[in-house]
């Protein structure tokens, strides 16, 4: 029989032995983590400050990449739990859509390539594609975009695919879709409110988030539904859920309250931006008044602008193979072969169908580029239609009153592009550069054409400075044209061009 005293026995030697156990299971991870065998003391704390602290090294676009990748959802990992009986029955996964578009003119290539074109934007929103249809017609139905008896076939391929939206390729109204989400019993939404979307996940500066929220309101105000009667419902007397003074009107319901209240908020961004438009236009005009000449990167969305703002200043701003990747204009200060000083700004991508509502809302953001001395158009030379690319292009640069400022156009991603296409772009398009932003292609020839386009300043001078005004040297450098500059022993003599204002000073010291 074995007694008390031994079973203790044997249970302190099973502790012990358990112990010895977990202390080389310890030992085992200290060596992975740690190669060269250091132990740190027990009152030294692992140094873990650098997983908060970024790289020093890293640019701001590539801060700005690591920080969208952070929290990014995953296409085919699923969180089904696998015993039903559990209290929370939930699944993580992307949003599923069917695509559907309606082709009304062009040729079968574009109306396949303007559903890729949604295809990208569904992806970049944050979507699953699942399928993709698209109907001839003279014109949409007025009724259900579609018309009736091609609902009941997406009804079915909804269902057969388990699709929770439907993402239609043009602007619908509001009628159009309450009908689609009534007979299709899942979410519909148009082309309009997929591109906000996206805006609305990239915008990262206080201006950029006040014009995506303005245009969003706009575009909110006009669709406005009431589920059931609970929205139509007539407020007087002592008004419950807390609308209290101010919302007890003669019979105002409640979708009439919250269109008032997107309509006061509407004027609060309004007046916000007209704000920041002010410091904008500061900058602006202290710029035209020291007369340094202005380039704006425009074109297409995902043609490469941010690559090529970075091959050409070294800006280090934020790259993405994403529809959108930047909203938030960038400017840099760079200068010419010669040593004159410009900017150049990178801008908002357009395309095809921009809705009305983004472009009221990032107007004081799009002047940068009717502002320009000159626009670098850059087109995506590896695209299946980059002459369409331009096209769109053109008719905001008409909007925006952009279409009378000299443009040059930059045909982007050479080292992937067809020849055949590049020759065909080049034929249509004599004044153009064809570049590669990746691989630096073409990169010097570009630099050339925008010194060439840059305007010049209009007066010319002969003067000689003193030595002690070297400053007006430095000067011409920077914002004139020096044509001849002889060292004397009286001083400088120096003959070329230069603004009004410059030219003003050099009167003085005129020969």
């Amino acid at each position: 029989m074995t007694n008390a005293r031994d079973f203790n026995l044997d249970a302190e030697l099973d502790a012990t032995r358990e112990w010895d156990r977990l202390e080389e299971a310890d030992d085992w991870v200290s060596g992975y983590a740690d190669p060269d065998g250091r132990d740190e003391g027990p009152d030294e704390a692992p140094d873990d400050s650098w997983a908060d602290e970024p790289d020093p090294e890293l640019t701001s676009g590539e801060l700005d990449l690591a920080e969208r990748h952070e929290l990014r959802r995953v296409a085919g990992l699923r969180t089904d739990l696998e015993d039903i009986t559990e209290v929370e029955y939930r699944q993580l996964r992307l949003e599923r859509v069917v695509l559907v578009g309606v082709w009304t003119e062009g040729s079968v290539e574009d109306a396949e390539n303007s559903m890729a074109e949604l295809a990208l934007l569904a992806e970049t929103a944050g979507s699953e594609v699942l399928d993709a249809i698209y109907q001839r017609r003279q014109k949409p139905d007025p009724a259900t975009y579609i018309g009736r008896g091609k609902v009941d076939g997406l009804r079915e391929i909804v269902q057969a695919t388990g699709a929770d939206t439907v993402i239609l390729d043009g602007e619908l109204a509001p009628s159009q879709l309450r009908n689609l989400e009534d007979r299709l019993k899942v979410k519909a939404v148009d082309r309009t409110a997929l591109i906000l979307d996206i805006f609305a996940q990239h915008a990262k500066s206080r201006e950029g988030q006040a014009q995506v929220e303005l245009a969003q309101l706009n575009y909110m105000k006009q669709r406005l539904r009431g589920w059931g009667g609970n929205l139509s419902r007539q407020a007087g007397g002592r008004v419950a859920a807390g609308a209290g003074i101010g919302g007890r009107g003669p019979g105002e319901t409640k979708i009439e309250t919250d269109r008032r209240r997107i309509n006061t908020k509407i004027a609060k961004l309004r007046r916000d931006l007209k704000a920041m438009k002010g410091t904008r236009d500061t900058k602006r005009a202290e710029r035209r008044r020291h007369a340094i000449p202005a380039v704006a990167i425009a074109g297409y969305t995902n043609a490469g602008k941010s690559s090529l703002l970075n091959r050409l200043t070294d800006a280090g701003v934020l790259v993405e193979n994403a529809l959108f990747a930047t909203l938030d204009p960038t400017t840099r200060r760079t200068t010419t072969t010669d040593g004159r000083v410009y900017t150049m700004s990178d801008t908002v991508g357009f395309v095809r169908h921009l809705p009305h509502q983004l472009i009221e809302a990032f107007r004081s953001t799009l002047e940068e580029v009717a502002d320009a001395d000159l626009i670098l158009h850059v087109v995506d030379g590896s695209h299946p239609d980059p002459e369409g690319q331009l096209a769109a292009v053109r008719e905001v640069f008409a909007e925006i009153g952009a279409d009378r400022v000299p443009e040059l156009v930059v045909i982007n991603k050479a080292d992937a592009a067809d020849p055949m296409v590049l020759a065909r772009v080049r034929q249509r398009e004599p004044h153009c550069v064809v570049v590669s932003a990746k691989t630096g292609e073409g990169i010097t020839e570009a630099l050339r054409l925008v010194d060439s386009e840059l305007p010049r300043p209009d007066v010319e001078f002969h003067a000689l400075l003193p030595y002690e005004r070297g400053d007006l040297i430095n000067r011409l450098h920077q914002h004139g044209e020096i044509a001849s500059l002889e060292h004397t022993a009286d001083g400088t003599v120096v003959h070329g061009r230069a603004n009004a204002d410059l030219a003003g000073e050099l009167a003085a010291y005129a020969v």
